[in-house]
């Protein structure tokens, strides 16, 4: 199970961002070449193991936007993006991201209370992104089925799980060790 995503994975480049170990992977950054199969293969995965008994999927910009097309396309459920500008819609909810490596606004537009979401992320490392775009969705009241990220890193789905109260579904967990990247445990409907 999730072979190529394994694969992709441990040959994955690692980069600094200061003190940040941050690998580089067509599902969590586009780069490089980000093949069909790879992300079928996530997106079969996400599909099956995630609670798509839902109205609409939300992904965060960029990185989450490939993927909610993905599942989106198999399960015919459509999706909203978070955004990182905003368009001053009317019920648009401004959120403050805080990650390892990054500040800033993100958007939520397109969602009302009631809204059955399931939210897919690429990775949750931190936590910061994830958390705060959950407590938005708490903020408007939708009803948050199932949360998943495909890929696990450090403690940021604990931290998210107990910020929150929501848990948190990954595919795999993955960290760099010694400057490689390490695929720990495929968690793929075996979350703790």
């Amino acid at each position: 199970m999730l072979e190529k995503l394994v694969k992709s994975l441990v040959e994955a480049p690692v980069v600094k961002k200061g003190e940040y170990d941050y690998f580089v992977h067509p599902i969590t950054d586009g780069v490089p070449l980000v093949e069909a199969e790879i992300l079928q293969e996530v997106a079969e995965a996400a599909s099956q193991f995630g609670n798509m008994d839902v109205d609409i999927i939300v992904c965060v910009e960029a990185m989450g936007i490939h993927l909610a097309t993905a599942i989106s396309l198999l399960t015919n459920i459509p999706f909203v993006v978070v955004r990182k500008r905003s368009y001053g819609l009317e019920g648009e909810i401004a959120v403050h991201q805080t990650t390892g490596y990054s500040e800033g606004e993100l958007y939520v537009n397109g969602l009302s209370k009631g809204d059955r979401v399931f939210l897919v992320d690429d990775v949750v490392s931190t936590g910061g992104t994830m958390t705060a775009v959950i407590k938005a969705l708490k903020r408007i009241d939708t009803e948050i089925v199932d949360v998943m990220a495909i890929i696990e890193k450090g403690d940021g789905r604990k931290f998210v799980e107990n910020e929150t109260g929501i848990k948190v579904n990954t595919l795999v967990r993955a960290n760099v060790i010694q400057g490689k990247v390490v695929v720990e445990k495929i968690t793929a409907g075996q979350q703790d």
